[in-house]
C-alpha cells in the first residue's frame, strides 16, 4: 500500500508539472505496466483530480482544471515562494483580503517544516530591503532577468538574519574571480536583480554584490555584531553602487615598466598597479567617463611603451585621438 501511495503522488507530480504526458512516458517514468497507470490515474480521479484521457498516436494524459480545488504537491522552494507572497500581501493590507490571505498562511506554515519555515523568516523584511528601480536605469526593461538559485537566496537570507559571517565565491563585472569573507547585512531587490549589501573583511568597508555572481556560499557558524545601520542606510549605499557601476567605465593598461618604477612616477594613484613580470605591471583604470579614463594616459611617463586593454568604446575612442592628434600635428 505504501509503495502504491508513493507511486501515485509521483504521478500527480508528474501530471502538474507538464501539461501533456503520453502513456508512454509516464509507463517509463514511473517504471510500470500500462494496466498499473491506468489504475494510479483512476486512483487520482476518485480523489478529485479531473484527469483527461486522450487517444491515438498522441495520446496521454493531462491534468484538467477542475470546478473545486484539489490537494496540490509543491516542492521545496514552491512552498517558501507562495508562502513569502501570502505574508507580503498580508502585511501589506489589501482590503478585502485579509481574511482569505491568512487563512491560506495558516494552512501553509502549519504543514511547513522548521528548516522551511527559518528560510521564508529569514526572507521577510527582517533580512530585505526593498528598492523600486535602479536609480537613473531603466527598471530592467528589456533585459532578462538572471536566474538567482532559491536555495541560495535562503542562505544568504539566514545570513544576515542571523548575524552569521559567510565565506563565498564572486565574479565581478570584469570576470575576475575572487573569494570572500563577509558580515551580511541586507538583501536589497533593484530592478529584478538582488544584491547582498555586506561588510566585506578583506576590504574593511561596505560592499554590494550582485547574487547571480556569488557562488559555493558556506557558513562559517561564526556570529558577528551588526555594525549600525539603518534600512535608509542600506538603501542608499546600494542605489550608489548601482549608480556608480552603471556609469564606471573601465580599462587595463599593460606598461612595459617595472611595477617600482610606475608607482615612483604615479604616485598615490599608482596604488593599484599589479607586477606583470620583472620589467612589465598593470595598472587598472576606471572613471565615470571615456574621456576622463584616457586623460589618465597622459601621466605615464614618456618612452615607456604601453597597451590598453578594455571595452570597444574605449579602444575606438583611443583610435578616434590619435588620428585627431597626428591631423593636428601635420597641420600648418
Amino acid at each position: 500500500m505504501a509503495a502504491t501511495t508513493s507511486r501515485t503522488l509521483e504521478l500527480l507530480s508528474l501530471l502538474q508539472s507538464h501539461r501533456h504526458w503520453s502513456a508512454r512516458e509516464l509507463v517509463d517514468r514511473l517504471d510500470v505496466s500500462e494496466r498499473t497507470l491506468r489504475r494510479d490515474v483512476e486512483r487520482l480521479r476518485e480523489l478529485g483530480y479531473g484527469i483527461e484521457s486522450m487517444r491515438g498516436s498522441a495520446g496521454g494524459y493531462r491534468l484538467e482544471a477542475g470546478t473545486g480545488l484539489p490537494p496540490l504537491l509543491l516542492t521545496d522552494d514552491e512552498g517558501v515562494a507562495i508562502a513569502v507572497g501570502l505574508r507580503s500581501q498580508a502585511t501589506a493590507g489589501l482590503r478585502g483580503a485579509e481574511h482569505t490571505t491568512l487563512s491560506a498562511l495558516a494552512k501553509i506554515e502549519q504543514v511547513l517544516p522548521p528548516a522551511l519555515r527559518r528560510r521564508i523568516d529569514a526572507l521577510q523584511s527582517h533580512a530585505t530591503v526593498a528598492v523600486g528601480r535602479a536609480p537613473g536605469g531603466d527598471g530592467g526593461r528589456g533585459r532578462p532577468a538572471p536566474e538567482i538559485d532559491t536555495e541560495l537566496l535562503g542562505l544568504l537570507a539566514l545570513g544576515c538574519r542571523d548575524s552569521e559571517r559567510l565565506r563565498f565565491n564572486y565574479t565581478d563585472a570584469a570576470g575576475e574571480p575572487s573569494s570572500r569573507v563577509v558580515e551580511p547585512y541586507r538583501l536589497v531587490p533593484v530592478a529584478r536583480r538582488w544584491y547582498l549589501l555586506a561588510w566585506d573583511r578583506q576590504r574593511e568597508d561596505w560592499r554590494t554584490f550582485r547574487l547571480d555572481r556569488i557562488s559555493d556560499v558556506f557558513q562559517t557558524r561564526v556570529h558577528f555584531e551588526p555594525r549600525p545601520m539603518t534600512d535608509e542606510a542600506a538603501r542608499a549605499r546600494v542605489e550608489s553602487a548601482i549608480r556608480y557601476r552603471d556609469r564606471t567605465v573601465r580599462a587595463r593598461v599593460v606598461v612595459e615598466l617595472s611595477r617600482a618604477e610606475l608607482v615612483d612616477r604615479l604616485g598615490w594613484y599608482g596604488r593599484d598597479v599589479v607586477e606583470d613580470g620583472p620589467d612589465r605591471c598593470v595598472w587598472p583604470l576606471e572613471a565615470d567617463a571615456v574621456e576622463n579614463l584616457v586623460m589618465a594616459l597622459m601621466w605615464l611617463p614618456r618612452g615607456a611603451a604601453y597597451r590598453v586593454e578594455g571595452p570597444p568604446e574605449v579602444l575606438a575612442f583611443l583610435a578616434e585621438q590619435a588620428g585627431r592628434f597626428a591631423a593636428a600635428a601635420a597641420s600648418d
